[in-house]
């Protein structure tokens, strides 16, 4: 893979059944708002179709947001189809309803960041900018 130039590129989104996507919105506002570009997928969506969509949109990272109660194995699942499909550089992240036990064993698996409710949206973009392809124009 080249150097890639350009503001950085996320998916965000909402997998599973939850339908409650007002922190995804808000997250994906902020990261546009500092200058990132954003490709929000709606709600409802299978780990396949997040991981498709990431690869198409040539992402740099993908936010999961995740109230259901299912982040062990949503997460999971992204992280390994990743892997499958040779695109383990993706970084993955995500935030929602996460019990302070499970963040360490995620972060085990490969998510790079678990961000809790009340997470403040400038703490979410000031790290995707100093996690996420680093340099990169934003």
């Amino acid at each position: 893979m080249g150097v890639a130039v350009g503001p950085i590129r996320v998916v965000v989104a909402k997998p599973g059944l939850d339908g409650h996507d007002r922190g995804a919105k808000v997250i994906a506002r902020a990261l546009r708002d500092a200058g990132m570009e954003v490709i929000y997928t709606g709600l409802h969506q299978t780990p396949e179709q997040i991981v498709d969509t990431a690869i198409q949109e040539d992402a740099d990272a993908i936010g999961l947001s995740i109230l259901s109660g299912a982040h062990n194995t949503l997460f999971a699942k992204v992280i390994d189809l990743l892997k499958e499909r040779d695109a383990a550089d993706i970084l993955v992240f995500g935030g929602g309803i996460i019990p302070e036990a499970d963040i360490a064993p995620l972060k085990e698996k490969g998510v790079a960041e678990i961000f809790t409710p009340g997470a403040p949206t400038q703490a979410v973009v000031d790290w995707v900018r100093a996690n996420v392809r680093e340099g990169a124009d934003v």
